[in-house]
């Protein structure tokens, strides 16, 4: 950057460092951004992306994915689309983007139904050029935001100027921006990134008027750094919060009882600065919708009872997705949550793709009886209304492919 872009400074609270951003932050400014937009709580499902064996998208069973996911209104509070359980590293994005319109139509449908619902779709890309046009599909279809990994662009090699300048010159192009959300997961960073945003990239990027949050798979620690990197420039509930580990919230949200529990309790908040997220990203609840927003619910009102209740039941599923393969232990999550899905009569097809790892027949029948058994200590143990309804989802009908090349 010259010294003429730095030369804007940005006012701050005196006790705060003076930060400089550049003219082209400054520019964006002045475009239109979404009016009073404050980040959706509650629970994100990463959606999956329903493939056949050519690898085509099945767009009925698409559809019916979303529906279910939905639940009517007692499922999702987010639906975001072509993300890791997406297979977004897998797929072109013709084929991305025709499961971000898809997720966008569906939840446009739902929330005029009176279920409001809002549609996330992930842009990140191999290069910046594919990323942006992917930007370019989710500005013109209308997403509710989109999601970028900027560690995972392999060309991207500064993460700050590329949300900062690129994806912020695509919206000063279009004379408007859609909230950004930041997506932290070490497991996709591209070869030679650091696994994980740095603690100072995250304080620039959160005074972006449009980067509204970031999704984090990552430790306790890592949660904590980032809150208190935002606190400088986001108040409370400006900057989200998204744990990619879902099952973390069963820890965090653990009211302290006695002293073991207190100490617990103290150490956590230590440990994440006092924050507790904003809302939760599980893939599991592509296929536990009820089950895992419930979950999200009592951790929130801290009901102890309900709280151990659901934890038992939903951390079933990645011990039923464990496997070992040359002695070593693999857990093949995106295939079992197709397999599940199709089980359950959701879509007609678990094939997923090239690059992911698939069951073998052995394996899917293993997944299929501990899914069947942990369906069954679900119904023994949880609320009745709380059961995922496969009700809520389109019947599947014969193969209707969208229109994605190949």
């Amino acid at each position: 950057m010259t010294g003429r872009e730095f030369a804007l400074l940005r006012k701050v609270n005196p006790l705060r460092p003076i930060t400089l951003l550049s003219a082209a932050s400054a520019r964006i400014r002045g475009t239109r951004v979404p009016s009073r937009y404050r980040p959706c709580a509650g629970l994100s499902v990463p959606i999956v992306t329903v493939l056949d064996r050519a690898g085509r998208v099945i767009a009925d069973d698409q559809r019916a994915v979303v529906r279910y996911a939905i639940q009517d209104g007692a499922g999702a509070n987010i639906i975001f689309a072509a993300g890791t359980t997406g297979e977004w590293n897998r797929l072109d994005p013709q084929r991305m983007q025709t499961v971000s319109r898809i997720a966008v139509e569906e939840c446009r449908r739902a929330s005029r139904g009176g279920v409001p619902v809002e549609a996330w779709v992930g842009i990140t890309a191999e290069s910046s050029a594919e990323t942006l046009e992917n930007l370019d599909h989710a500005i013109a279809i209308g997403a509710d935001a989109v999601v970028v990994a900027p560690l995972s662009i392999t060309d991207a090699d500064d993460p700050v100027e590329f949300v900062e300048r690129a994806i912020g010159g695509a919206f000063e192009r279009h004379g408007r921006s859609i909230p950004v959300f930041l997506y932290d997961n070490a497991d996709i960073a591209a070869p030679g990134k650091a696994p994980h945003l740095h603690t100072r990239d995250v304080k620039r990027l959160s005074q972006l008027p449009y980067v509204f949050g970031i999704k984090v798979t990552a430790s306790k620690v890592v949660l904590g750094n980032y809150t208190r990197a935002a606190a400088h420039f986001k108040r409370r509930g400006e900057f989200a919060i998204y744990p990619g580990n879902a099952y973390l919230i069963f820890e965090l949200f653990r009211p302290a009882r006695g002293v073991a529990g207190r100490a617990r309790n103290y150490w956590n908040r230590y440990l994440t600065r006092n924050f507790l997220p904003h809302g939760v990203v599980a893939g599991a609840a592509n296929v536990m919708p009820r089950e895992w927003q419930r979950s999200w619910q009592v951790c929130v009102d801290h009901e102890l009872a309900l709280m151990e209740r659901y934890g038992a039941i939903v951390e079933q599923f990645p011990e039923a997705c464990e496997f070992s393969r040359g002695g070593k232990p693999a857990r093949l999550t995106i295939a079992c949550l197709k397999a599940a899905l199709k089980e359950l009569g959701v879509c007609t097809s678990d094939a997923v793709a090239p690059g992911t790892p698939a069951l073998d027949a052995a394996e899917r029948r293993e997944f299929l009886r501990r899914f069947r058994t942990l369906r069954r200590n679900a119904a023994a143990m949880l609320e009745p209304e709380w059961s995922s309804a496969t009700e809520a989802a389109v019947p599947p009908r014969p193969h209707a492919h969208a229109d994605v090349g190949k």
